[in-house]
């Protein structure tokens, strides 16, 4: 759908993504594996939304970039040891030489319960206009749309849903669960879980609870 929306996800580096989330995983490899599912059911749900025209993903992570590009996701470098905001509007500038009016926006990479129909309803709440996504915290910012063919201008970080609401960006009132439900901590997963898990994010949990258990009986 060309005159969808171009989706930016950035992903931190596999060795430092999702800290706070390590107490769900028994190893750092496991954990590894689990941000690398929570990021792939992500994107595989926002590729599948028909209002969605590309996602490209914002990594300096080698194993991140090389996974994507074989499965065919376009990978823009990020700006290492310069932040979030920093990578993202690096990643736009990319996008915007690429496809001068490409309408823009972010989604976080941790929604591992997203539904493309749910983020096809959040797209078309946003009418076109500058609009944004709060996790269900509403502290944070989960998705956020650029009005048209203007600039990103994102604002993560601390409380950044008050940060786009006072630059001008519209709360969407609407949006589902699975849009709000970014994961940091072990018990953000156990919600996502109630909500339903994407594939990779369900066998990798799988993978590890056999692990466990075999661990136990030994």
């Amino acid at each position: 759908m060309s005159c969808g929306v171009h989706l930016l996800v950035p992903i931190k580096p596999l060795r430092v993504a999702k800290s706070r989330l390590r107490a769900a995983s028994p190893t750092a490899r496991a954990h590894a594996a689990l941000v690398t599912a929570l990021v792939s059911d992500t994107v595989l749900a926002a590729r599948a939304a028909e209002g969605v025209a590309g996602v490209a993903v914002v990594t300096s992570d080698p194993t991140l970039e090389a996974r994507f590009r074989a499965h065919g996701v376009e990978v823009i470098a990020d700006s290492p040891d310069r932040g979030l905001n920093s990578a993202l509007e690096h990643g736009a500038r990319v996008l915007r030489e690429r496809r001068p009016r490409a309408r823009l926006g972010v989604l976080q990479a941790d929604l591992p319960a997203l539904r493309p129909a749910e983020l096809d309803a959040a797209i078309a709440e946003s009418a076109g206009q500058r609009a944004f996504c709060a996790d269900r915290h509403g502290t944070g910012t989960t998705l956020l749309l650029a009005r048209g063919d203007t600039d990103l201008r994102p604002g993560f970080g601390t409380d950044s849903a008050r940060v786009h609401g006072h630059g001008g960006a519209r709360r969407l009132a609407r949006a589902a669960e699975s849009l709000r439900c970014d994961v940091d901590v072990p018990a953000d997963l156990e919600v996502a879980e109630a909500l339903g898990l994407g594939e990779h994010t369900r066998s990798v949990l799988r993978g590890q609870l056999r692990a466990d258990c075999v661990g136990h009986s030994a």
